[in-house]
């Protein structure tokens, strides 16, 4: 019977070479950073007074008090996506604060059950993959929603599918606030309410899920079926010299 268990646990198909034993050290005695938290922060409309933005503004304030470095982009002046190159002065500042952030907070509006086409075309520029590095993978990602109704979760749910396809760290907890023309003063500043107290709880979490993962991203993030295609790569190179 044993030999049979043998039989059946033989990879063939496992590269020896790449596949490595899990490291707990590289989880648990990674060396702690003692920098605030760097928080990258998207909203999605261009409104003169844009709820979106107010929202991502309020949550911008708890943050700092939570002790995190933020960061705003305005979208204002933002090409679509592939309108123009990627030198464009807007689309190289949203990179570079992409790659600088450590976690991130994307807050839409709900517009026709969807998210917006600005909020989607700042995901857009921010590709998988810039020059062998990732401009997003290991960042801890908040997702936020206004809504001009009643409460949805349309566009929250999208960013979600969005944070996993760029590889990053979405937490499980969420805002959507409703009939959010109700929910800020004349000011921009948000009334009390549960909205607002969930908002503080997504911030909470974000700020302990960066604080958690921010130093262990790379290992996290490391995966056995890229170490395999870069040693082919590798091996490719070498072989073409030796021709």
């Amino acid at each position: 019977m044993s030999e049979d268990i043998s039989q059946l646990d033989t990879l063939p198909n496992i590269d020896g070479d790449q596949f490595h034993p899990i490291n707990p050290a590289a989880l648990f005695d990674a060396p702690r950073a003692t920098h605030p938290p760097r928080i990258l922060m998207l909203y999605g409309s261009l409104r003169e007074r844009s709820y979106s933005r107010l929202a991502t503004e309020e949550a911008a304030r708890i943050l700092r008090k939570l002790g995190a470095d933020v960061r705003i982009f305005n979208p204002s002046d933002l090409p679509l996506p592939d309108s123009t190159s990627a030198g464009h002065p807007k689309v190289k500042e949203l990179r570079d604060l992409s790659l600088w952030s450590e976690g991130q907070v994307w807050c839409s509006p709900e517009r026709h059950g969807s998210m917006t086409g600005i909020m989607k075309a700042q995901i857009d520029w921010l590709p998988l993959s810039l020059g062998g590095v990732r401009p997003t993978q290991g960042r801890t990602l908040a997702v936020m929603q206004v809504c001009g109704g009643s409460q949805s979760f349309n566009a929250v749910n999208q960013l979600r599918v969005l944070g996993r396809w760029m590889r990053m760290f979405t937490i499980p907890n969420q805002s959507s606030v409703a009939k959010a023309f109700a929910e800020f003063d004349e000011s921009g500043c948000m009334k009390p309410s549960s909205y607002y107290n969930r908002i503080v709880d997504v911030m909470e979490e974000l700020m302990k899920f960066t604080f958690l993962l921010r130093d262990r991203a790379g290992y996290l993030t490391d995966r056995y079926s890229e170490r395999v295609e870069s040693a082919e790569e590798v091996s490719k190179r070498v072989n073409q010299r030796s021709i």
